[in-house]
């Protein structure tokens, strides 16, 4: 807050002491545009939030409930020269909810789900929650960007991830290049994130670690939140060549500091004109840097010598009424696919809402996903089967949080108003998850991971 109060104070003093001078003056008359006008015409962003969610587990085990609403403001100022900057903050309240700061008793595990509503890190907030979100300058010039500030990145290492009253943002340096036809690049360097489900910013060392980070390879409880101090920050740089409209090659790299490399090269094809045919082939190779991030087996991210190899493909069919697709992902045995969860959601294919693969090796997964449009696309439902096939839960070298095989299941109904309503959508995603593998009679197997159902009901309004 103390950020967001000096970036006004600054704007107030400066569009009120010097409104009367000319930034710009070709004749020697004063010109039009002023420092007052880059605010007056400033683009306004408002946005609302609530969100309603459930979870019900099997048997005896905690059931939850929270009801969060909450909303965020920005501006951006009209654009002088290429130059524009920008800056929003959010607010978050708790209507209701159930004790999400209690562990449930018989595992002595805690919530997984609602209490990420709110503040991850701080379970027993009640209390208003408010972040700063963007704080950035940005520069263009043709069809080229460069951001400087607090900002928001959507990549398959770093995205928002929006299924939660906030979203990932990132502080940082990102350019955009976009000068040619067949290709573009995008990179930057980033030294602090803003986790999803967290009303603070940290150090991208500190970031790792913020959600609970299960077990190391020998199975003692991992101990690397705040013993990353070595890293700091992180690269990533992007290609995207499309040789052709109907194909793109996409490559990605992302270097943090100290800690590991991660590449991903992916190649996506489709063919068709009223009814689009679609594939998609993508390889995610990860190493450890060093020694993962410490010495200490007790406190790395990843072993030292430590790598992941990840395949996933996807064919799809789409229409104007209807687009489908079957999804497969191998994770391979040479070791877990790390990737911070606070930072965002798994790359793959096969991804379905509210459980992931990262933290995983030796995977088998499939999936299919059918979405269906009405009412000039307004109505979008979806239905999505996934089978995750599973290292054994007491195979800590493969599994780091002790997820058995699973069935999962999703509804998502979304719809979107128009006319009055215009800018409000509704959303219901229902998810089913039934156990495949063997738990050995263990509930904390079992509680918030699978033979549960989990209801999530949000809207938005964005003007």
């Amino acid at each position: 807050m103390k950020a967001f109060l000096v970036f006004i104070g600054i704007g107030f003093i400066a569009a009120n002491g010097f409104a009367q001078d000319s930034l710009l003056s070709k004749t020697g008359n004063k010109d039009t545009t002023r420092l007052s006008t880059l605010f007056t015409k400033a683009k306004l962003e408002v946005n609302a939030r609530t969100v309603y969610m459930t979870t019900i587990n099997e048997g005896a085990l905690t059931d939850d409930q929270a009801w969060a609403a909450g909303g965020g403001i920005g501006i951006v100022t009209k654009s002088f020269h290429g130059l524009e900057a920008g800056i929003s903050g959010q607010v978050i309240y708790n209507l209701w909810s159930t004790n999400l700061a209690q562990w449930d008793t018989a595992v002595m595990v805690p919530n997984r789900y609602e209490a990420g509503l709110f503040d991850i890190q701080n379970p027993h907030a009640k209390t208003t929650l408010t972040r700063l979100e963007n704080l950035f300058v940005r520069y263009s010039l043709s069809k080229s960007t460069i951001s400087a500030g607090r900002i928001k990145i959507n990549t398959p290492f770093i995205n928002p991830q929006d299924g939660r009253m906030n979203v990932t943002m990132v502080e940082g340096v990102w350019l955009n290049i976009a000068e040619f036809k067949k290709v573009t690049v995008s990179g930057g360097w980033i030294w602090a994130i803003a986790p999803r489900s967290s009303m603070q910013w940290h150090t991208v060392a500190n970031s790792i670690g913020v959600y609970p980070s299960g077990v190391t390879e020998s199975g003692a409880k991992s101990n690397y939140y705040g013993n990353l101090s070595a890293c700091s920050g992180l690269g990533m740089a992007n290609i995207s060549y499309k040789p052709i409209p109907s194909l793109k090659v996409n490559a990605w790299d992302l270097f943090v500091d100290n800690v590991m490399n991660a590449s991903l090269l992916e190649v996506n094809h489709e063919s068709g004109k009223n009814t689009t045919f679609y594939q998609g082939i993508m390889y995610v190779h990860e190493r450890a840097v060093n020694a993962g991030g410490h010495q200490d087996p007790a406190k790395t991210y990843i072993g030292k010598g430590g790598q992941a190899n990840v395949i996933s493909a996807q064919l799809g069919i789409k229409t104007k009424k209807v687009n489908t697709n079957v999804n497969y992902t191998a994770i391979t045995g040479d070791g877990r696919y790390l990737m911070p969860r606070e930072w965002g959601r798994d790359p793959f294919y096969t991804f379905m809402m509210r459980e992931r693969n990262e933290g995983f090796g030796n995977v088998q997964a499939f999936t299919n996903k059918t979405t269906f449009f009405f009412f000039k696309q307004r109505f979008k439902p979806s239905v999505g089967y996934g089978l995750f096939l599973l290292p054994d839960v007491k195979n800590t070298r493969l599994n780091k949080y002790g997820m058995p095989s699973y069935h999962q299941v999703n509804l998502d109904l979304a719809y979107s108003f128009n006319k009055f309503l215009k800018g409000a959508e509704i959303r219901c995603i229902a998810v089913y998850k039934l156990n495949e593998g063997e738990n050995y009679g263990s509930k904390k197997y079992v509680y918030n991971k699978v033979n549960m159902l989990h209801l999530t009901v949000m809207m938005d309004y964005r003007f």
